[in-house]
């Protein structure tokens, strides 16, 4: 009997038994394949990849377990009832019955996925681990258009835009307000954010504010993922908010919403949320009615005289105790620093992350907290080469100083950053240049003003910080350095003498003798070099052989990483260098 033979009938085992491909799974479940995927999506159920794929490499397999999982999911009978539900409503207008048609569209069966989310992340810090493609997908189609064309089969609703423009500002209102940021970058996507909160590191993508294209892709797909990331926004967002004592969903100011100042108009509902708990607290012998709270945070929320007052940032529930040191080091960055942003600056980005470092912002236009004649401005972001008026007692900067000061985390010098100079490279906080081995001069530069502003002292170019615990050491180095100049410089003076000798001696006419032994000593040295050279080859080489395979595929892979990374910094050192001699010829 061969040892693969499986008599007929016997129970299937191994890889076959476990994995399933995808058609297989979709006539297990008797459902089509768009209602598969979009279960898959919302449960979080992915292929997998069986070491032996008995179905061949061109199919996609999913294990067994997770196909049991969707099989007893009371959302998919849900999605068959919703299924049958619309093929009533096709018949029915079908039949031309407008009536059945509308009282069936009036009473169509809905679900939510509160349980999914429940199940997904039992706990919020698994949520918080899993925001960064949440918080990217909603701030993209915050951005988007909305679109329903039915020809193309593309359909974005607009009540979707909507929800995830406010989802989205809720979020930036939460993290400006307990100053949570910790870096930003601007790039040609769109721009970076990294926030921390709750001990873990979020970070996400927000693109710009410019008309958007839609690309040819499968919007039902990513509408789905959209689908479920609402979902789970809106439980981290009411998370986060009962836990500095604010609550939600806010209630915003439509004047200032219909302005399209809801970053404002959320800070402001935190002012008056605030303000509303201490009127609670002081009272504590009445009992306050739902209605007169809430006439109490509306009375808050209407526009006041002080600019001040506006967009001061009150206690929001937690602590000074609380606060850990990077935090107090960002409320404090823009500390008595007065902005105002002109018009063509992004201002929904800068009137997010200036507050998110205890700065002051106002803009131009309706809405806004104060004028820009106003004498207490310090700072004013502009973004074009010529002004109509300009005021002494301010300074105009370009928009890459403010992200530049935030990942720097001091106040640069507004020198390189006047209107109509071309700014200093705008670097990226995500990287480190000590590990990729070439270090930006402006980003020495910064390096310098920290240590100034913080009274230490940097080692000089070419040597490192144990070297200044030990004086006494660079000056033995540079001590060594001198006698080896010296040594150089008197074999060169010996060379020179010996040619000299060579000339006097070919004039004469007399045999060169000494030459021979000269270039018999050269190329001596010259293969004892090559010897010690062959020789470390060799070991190495050595060592490789007597390695195992994936020891040896792994040192390969990290040497090629090496040479990599050193050929891209040789790169950019060539660049440098190319550019320094275009501006020392200009």
């Amino acid at each position: 009997m061969p040892k693969h033979y499986r008599p007929a009938g016997k129970k299937k085992e191994g890889n076959a038994a476990k994995y399933v491909t995808r058609t297989q799974a979709v006539k297990y479940l008797q459902i089509s394949l768009p209602v598969f995927r979009k279960l898959c999506i919302l449960k979080g159920v992915f292929p997998r990849v069986p070491k032996k794929k008995v179905k061949g490499n061109h199919h996609s397999y999913y294990h067994m377990k997770d196909i049991m999982f969707l099989k007893h999911e009371p959302l998919l009978e849900k999605l068959r009832d919703i299924r049958t539900y619309d093929k009533k409503i096709k018949k029915a207008v079908s039949k031309k019955n407008r009536d059945l048609a509308e009282r069936l569209l009036t009473r169509k069966p809905s679900y939510t996925l509160d349980m999914l989310v429940r199940e997904r992340y039992p706990k919020f810090i698994d949520a918080l681990r899993d925001l960064d493609d949440c918080l990217s997908m909603v701030h993209l189609f915050a951005a988007l258009p909305a679109v329903d064309r039915a020809v193309d089969g593309e359909k974005i609703p607009v009540e979707r835009v909507h929800n995830c423009r406010r989802l989205s500002h809720e979020w930036l209102a939460y993290i400006s307000r307990t100053h949570k940021l910790r870096k930003t970058f601007i790039s040609v996507k769109g721009i970076y954010y990294q926030a921390e909160v709750e001990g873990q590191i979020v970070t996400w993508l927000t693109p710009h504010a410019l008309q958007q294209v839609l690309p040819e892709v499968d919007y039902r797909v990513l509408l789905t993922f959209l689908e479920f990331y609402e979902t789970l926004l809106a439980f981290v967002n009411y998370k986060l908010y009962r836990s500095i004592n604010v609550s939600y969903p806010p209630i915003l100011d439509p004047r200032l919403e219909a302005l399209a100042a809801d970053l404002y108009a959320l800070s402001r509902y935190f002012d008056a949320n605030g303000k509303s708990k201490q009127i609670e607290n002081q009272q504590e012998g009445t009992n306050l009615d739902e209605s007169e709270v809430r006439l109490a945070q509306l009375h808050q929320q209407l526009p006041s005289n002080e600019p001040g007052a506006l967009m001061h940032l009150l206690d929001d529930g937690s602590n000074k105790e609380d606060e850990d040191l990077e935090t107090r080091e960002c409320k404090s960055l823009f500390k008595n620093v007065k902005f105002f942003l002109s018009r063509e600056v992004p201002r929904e980005s800068l009137l997010f992350v200036i507050p998110a470092f205890g700065g002051t912002v106002s803009w131009e236009g309706e809405g806004a907290p104060f004028d820009e004649s106003d004498d207490s401005i310090t700072h004013q972001v502009v973004d074009r080469p010529i002004q109509g008026r300009r005021f002494l007692s301010r300074e105009y900067v370009q928009p890459q100083w403010v992200y530049d000061c935030v990942n720097a985390r001091i106040l640069l010098p507004t020198d390189k950053y006047m209107v109509g100079c071309i700014p200093p490279p705008h670097l990226s906080p995500f990287v480190d240049n000590e590990a990729e081995g070439h270090v930006p001069d402006y980003a020495e530069a910064v390096e310098r003003i920290k240590a100034a502003g913080r009274k230490e002292v940097l080692p000089l170019p070419g040597t490192g910080i144990e070297d200044l615990d030990d004086p006494q050491g660079l000056l033995v180095s540079d001590r060594q350095e001198a006698i080896e100049a010296a040594k150089r410089k008197q074999q060169i003076s010996m060379l020179e003498k010996q040619y000299l000798d060579e000339l006097k001696l070919e004039l004469k006419g007399a045999p060169l003798s000494d030459v021979p032994k000269e270039i018999e000593v050269k190329d001596a040295v010259g293969d004892a070099i090559s010897d010690v050279q062959q020789i470390a080859d060799d070991v190495s080489n050595m060592s490789k052989v007597v390695m195992p395979r994936k020891k040896r595929k792994l040192l390969e892979a990290m040497e090629m990483s090496k040479e990599r990374k050193r050929s891209s910094v040789n790169r950019l050192k060539e660049r440098k260098k190319n550019i320094d001699e275009a501006k020392n010829l200009a």
